[in-house]
């Protein structure tokens, strides 16, 4: 029995070495890359930073080398190369490096989850894959061997591009389906299918994310989720800790920081565009959210930007040969 465990134990680690070293091989410099497989992401960073706010789509999030804190609603979770970060909504979160350096630095990986999948495989598995009761939106979970097998076919094929438009959805559908007979599966059902609150809440959010900038009625959005309201507002809160309301502001701040920052929109010019009719409101809720004032922020952030250089706010793996 122990030599058994042993050899799991050892089967781990050569995995969990090998990703690292097709990461950190793929990340040359600070900062995020898409790869050529599409809902698949890498990040570098040498040193602890945060806390920064953002929201975190479903998905798959592991950590090869060093630290991550968490934060959503009163829930802190920590992740690192022994446990898994799993979302099943698009979740604001307050994220923080805890373990990063030059030596050593944070090397993670992000895998998009699509709920086309998820229900598809749902239906297929049945009864293979459990039902049992959601637990949370944003969990963690321990590595398994199976996991990081697939994790690691899935990101050997950026080196054979020519095969990744066919075998890549293969191994997400794999990777997905493992997703769903662990801990963390019985949550990510409830999200995929007709009928149970968390797929409501995530058809809300659809829209809220499609509908930012214009103002709603929530006897409207409930409607739209065929929800009462009560019913709608206490699943929405209890899932997002935030309310409907409260949501769309989030969005709204957060594209307007990119607006400033990515295409050189001015603070009111950038208000008016995510549905602000206030400035002075806009600035007020911008300063809550963001520790600071429109134009600090913003300076503070392309001062970052300057100070490595070498950096790109979204790096592509494999431009150089597009």
């Amino acid at each position: 029995m122990n030599n058994s465990n042993d050899k799991q134990k050892d089967d781990l680690e050569y995995l969990k070495r090998r990703l690292f070293e097709l990461i950190n091989r793929w990340t040359p410099n600070c900062g995020p890359y898409q790869t050529r497989i599409k809902n698949l992401s890498f990040f570098r960073q040498q040193e602890p930073g945060g806390p920064r706010t953002h929201i975190i789509e479903p998905s798959l999030c592991y950590i090869v080398q060093g630290a991550k804190q968490v934060l959503h609603g009163n829930t802190v979770l920590v992740y690192n190369p022994h446990r898994f970060l799993i979302t099943a909504l698009d979740l604001p979160i307050i994220a923080e490096i805890i373990e990063a350096s030059k030596e050593q630095p944070y090397l993670s990986l992000s895998l998009k989850l699509e709920h086309r999948i998820i229900a598809e495989l749902i239906m297929e598995s049945q009864p293979s894959v459990t039902v049992g009761q959601p637990t949370s939106p944003i969990n963690v979970t321990e590595v398994n061997k199976p996991l990081l097998e697939a994790l690691l076919r899935l990101i050997e094929l950026l080196d054979e591009p020519e095969h990744i438009p066919v075998l890549a959805p293969l191994i997400e559908r794999e990777i997905t389906y493992r997703l769903l007979s662990s801990k963390q599966g019985a949550y990510v059902r409830q999200i995929a299918l007709a009928g149970h609150q968390g797929y409501h809440v995530a058809r809300a959010i659809d829209w809220l994310k499609k509908n930012f900038n214009r103002k709603f009625r929530m006897e409207e959005l409930a409607s739209y989720c065929q929800m009462s309201v009560s019913s709608f507002y206490q699943y929405f809160r209890k899932l997002t800790c935030m309310s409907p309301l409260q949501y769309q502001k989030y969005l709204r701040l957060q594209e307007a920081r990119r607006l400033m920052l990515a295409e050189h929109y001015d603070a009111a010019s950038a208000s008016y565009k995510v549905g602000y009719e206030s400035p002075s409101q806009f600035n007020r809720e911008y300063k809550r959210l963001f520790k600071a004032t429109p134009l600090q922020d913003i300076k503070n952030l392309r001062q970052q930007q300057c100070a490595s250089p070498s950096e790109t706010p979204y790096q592509l793996l494999g431009t150089q040969e597009r």
